[in-house]
């Protein structure tokens, strides 16, 4: 399913009675059919998986909040353990300007003294009390309707004092001193939503403010969280051109962060807790807008997803193909068989010739292949089989593609690469392939040449 199609909180009526009401019931229902099996191998591989969660005070009192409650409902119902980190950071401003108190700040950090520190606990219950109000609904003809949430919460984070930090003392202002994570996973075990609120208690007993996202990183590290999730003022992480970059690596992340080009409020508050989370062994961290209604289901449950996804290791993974392999390759190139696009191959025929395949994953996922076969007498390999999924045309997998067959052919000492193409003439034009005729083919293939499909003839000199 295309990462830009949303799909409706409910499907429209099919009215098979009102003009083309037939073919329109049947292509609604063929739709919802094929956007559900799309999303069943994400079911699978998430259920039973820890998602942690964190989003601001914002979210929390913002128009999508309802929203964002029914898909965390539906997420718990799929199986998802969930834990959800709110903040308050808006709602501890409104409360000091309420008392005529104006907030400070030292590079960032608010500094709590007592009486912010009043204004704190106060925010933070009503932020929470109002966060489990919409995790608790049932009501009929909703969402939730039968599926109650059993929330809970406790003193699972312990604090230290942030202290004096540039000659400037943040009194009850917290870090994260540890994450009593056995008591997280039983809860988890049961079948709960934990719900943490970014306040932490000292041995001593004092209560110490701490930032929501710093609280979300340490409690994914500690439960080992398959992912960890921030809701953020952005769409994601944006390249220089204000494009999104669909995934990064923490190392190309930290670049991005030191260079400090198209980062909101936000992100700079969460990128670097989503580089140290998954250089510390979370699996993955997400970058999502807070204000895209659906943003979770759309990021978790599409091929492309709509945010920023952050790895230690690249998502993309060029391989050699494995008999494996075969299945998933079928199921690549069955469209582009069907439309003429590629020739036919059975799955029979990939199995006796997938050595000859080359493969590229998207997070364990397979979206792009190429063959390569040699003429050796004729120092020339013909390019085959060249495709990618419709949602990652963009990414550049093409190219990769073709690049590591280039690479093969010259280890063989091949000279020359050509290809045949009905729909592609244009892309290999632009890579260096000249057009040319069939009797440049080497004898063997030219004599298989199908004079029906009128394959146009491109060469690349190695």
């Amino acid at each position: 399913m295309p990462s830009n199609t949303e799909p409706s909180p409910e499907p429209a009526p099919l009215n098979a009675d009102a003009p083309g009401g037939a073919k329109h019931a049947f292509e609604s229902a063929a739709h919802f059919v094929a956007w559900v099996r799309a999303a069943a191998p994400y079911i699978h591989a998430f259920r039973g998986k820890t998602f942690v969660v964190g989003f601001g005070g914002e979210v929390a009192a913002g128009p999508l909040a309802q929203s964002l409650a029914y898909d965390c409902n539906l997420l718990a119902a799929l199986g998802i353990r969930l834990v959800l980190v709110h903040g308050a950071r808006a709602q501890i401003d409104a409360e000091l300007a309420r008392r005529g108190l104006e907030g400070r700040f030292h590079n960032g950090l608010r500094i709590t003294d007592p009486a912010a520190m009043e204004c704190v606990k106060i925010a933070m219950a009503v932020t929470r009390f109002e966060v489990e109000a919409l995790l608790s609904q049932g009501l009929p003809n909703t969402p939730m309707a039968g599926g109650y949430m059993r929330v809970t919460g406790g003193n699972f984070i312990t604090a230290r004092p942030v202290g004096v930090v540039d000659g400037v003392d943040h009194q009850y202002t917290g870090a994260v001193r540890k994450v009593i994570a056995e008591e997280i996973n039983a809860d988890l075990d049961q079948q709960n939503v934990v719900l943490i609120t970014p306040l932490g208690m000292s041995p001593t007993g004092e209560i110490f403010n701490m930032c929501m996202e710093e609280v979300a990183e340490a409690v994914a590290v500690a439960v080992k969280a398959e992912k960890l999730i921030y809701l953020c003022d952005a769409p994601g992480l944006l390249d220089g051109d204000g494009g999104l970059v669909a995934s990064v690596t923490a190392d190309e992340a930290q670049q991005h962060l030191d260079a400090g080009e198209g980062l909101t409020e936000d992100l700079h508050l969460y990128l670097p807790c989503a580089i140290r989370a998954v250089r510390r062994g979370v699996a993955r961290c997400h970058l999502v807008d807070r204000d895209k209604d659906g943003a979770l289901l759309l990021e978790f449950f599409t091929p492309a997803g709509v945010g920023t996804v952050v790895s230690r290791d690249p998502l993309f993974r060029a391989r050699e193909a494995t008999v494996d392999d075969v299945g998933a390759l079928v199921a690549l190139i069955s469209p582009l068989e069907a439309d003429g696009t590629l020739v036919r191959r059975g799955r029979e025929l990939l199995e006796r010739e997938i050595d000859r395949f080359s493969v590229v994953e998207y997070d364990n996922m397979l979206v792009g292949c190429a063959a390569l076969y040699p003429f050796s007498e004729d120092n020339a390999a013909e390019l085959a089989c060249l495709a990618v999924t419709p949602e990652y045309r963009r990414a550049g997998l093409g190219e990769q593609l073709l690049g590591r067959i280039e690479r093969r052919a010259r280890r063989e000492r091949l000279d020359r690469l050509f290809v045949l193409t009905t729909r592609t003439a244009h892309w290999f034009r632009e890579r260096g392939f000249d057009e040319t005729g069939p009797e440049a083919l080497p004898q063997q293939k030219r004599e298989l040449y199908n004079l029906q499909r009128r394959s146009k003839v491109f060469v690349k000199t190695l």
